[in-house]
């Protein structure tokens, strides 16, 4: 088995050539930068949560049946408050934009922290296709209109006791009169509005204008098996299918595909901010 030095060696060699950068992004990538969503951190945010109602992650308790919508939206405000408005750019998200900066690239994430954008890529070359947790929407899709939920966050958070919330700081559908939802792709009420649309539509022109005929490489950076058919399984379909393609996948649980595609697959298991770190130092 090839060294990790090797594999860096070869991995940079792979995307000092590509034509293009197709860059997939899952949960394992902003879980290696530090937004942490079970471990240390969590425990010590939420432990008011954890002990009433005995939450052992922040994912999962985004499912939890509250009886009312003043303790529902009080936990989703500090959610996304400690997810995706309080924290800056992370480092590992810079290190990757340093990285990737001066390359042909497009990002496809299910991560809804919008860290790629705020670590300074082209807002044009990002396709968040399960949402953004600073957006929120009508929760049955009555309209296709989506709305910036950042001074509801706010007014929540300061509102809030007791985990939960007088109603009067509670969100209500300006159309339907019913209650608001966090834009993330949960239910078959998730809205694909035009900017969506947008997005969805400029990463299929990049994937068929490079994916199946040119010199490319297939980033793919902590994605697992909760939503494989986004990103995990098209990326080594494409590594199948064209035999310029070459997958680096870091992935320190599931880092194997199908025999098939081993071949042109440079996988690595070791701590993802060192290995970004050290394509970094080898390219620059």
């Amino acid at each position: 088995m090839n060294s990790v030095e090797d594999k860096l060696a070869t991995a940079r060699i792979k995307l000092a050539e590509a034509k293009a950068v197709i860059i997939g992004a899952g949960a394992g990538l902003s879980a290696a930068a530090g937004l942490d969503y079970s471990g240390e951190k969590f425990k010590k945010e939420f432990a008011d949560y954890i002990q009433r109602y005995g939450f052992s992650d922040l994912y999962s308790s985004s499912f939890y049946e509250f009886p009312t919508e003043e303790e529902r939206w009080a936990r989703w405000a500090r959610h996304i408050d400690y997810i995706r408005f309080r924290p800056n750019a992370m480092p590992l998200y810079k290190e990757l934009h340093r990285l990737l900066t001066d390359k042909n690239y497009f990002i496809i994430t299910t991560n809804v922290d919008a860290q790629f954008r705020k670590a300074g890529f082209n807002p044009e070359k990002i396709f968040e296709v399960q949402g953004d947790y600073g957006i929120m929407q009508c929760a049955v899709g009555c309209h296709p209109k989506l709305y910036s939920d950042k001074e509801t966050v706010k007014q929540i958070l300061a509102h809030s006791l007791n985990l939960t919330v007088p109603s009067e700081y509670i969100p209500v559908c300006p159309v339907c009169g019913g209650n608001m939802d966090v834009h993330v792709r949960k239910n078959k009420y998730f809205i694909q509005d035009k900017t969506w649309n947008q997005a969805a539509e400029k990463y299929e022109n990049f994937m068929n204008r490079y994916a199946n005929h040119q010199k490319i490489v297939l980033l793919e950076l902590g994605i697992g098996f909760n939503t494989p058919a986004i990103i995990r399984y098209p990326f080594e379909q494409i590594t199948l299918q064209n035999p310029q393609a070459t997958l680096i996948r870091l992935n320190a649980e599931f880092p194997y595909g199908p025999p098939e595609t081993a071949a042109r697959t440079i996988s690595f298991t070791e701590n993802m901010n060192e290995i970004i770190q050290k394509l970094n130092q080898t390219n620059k």
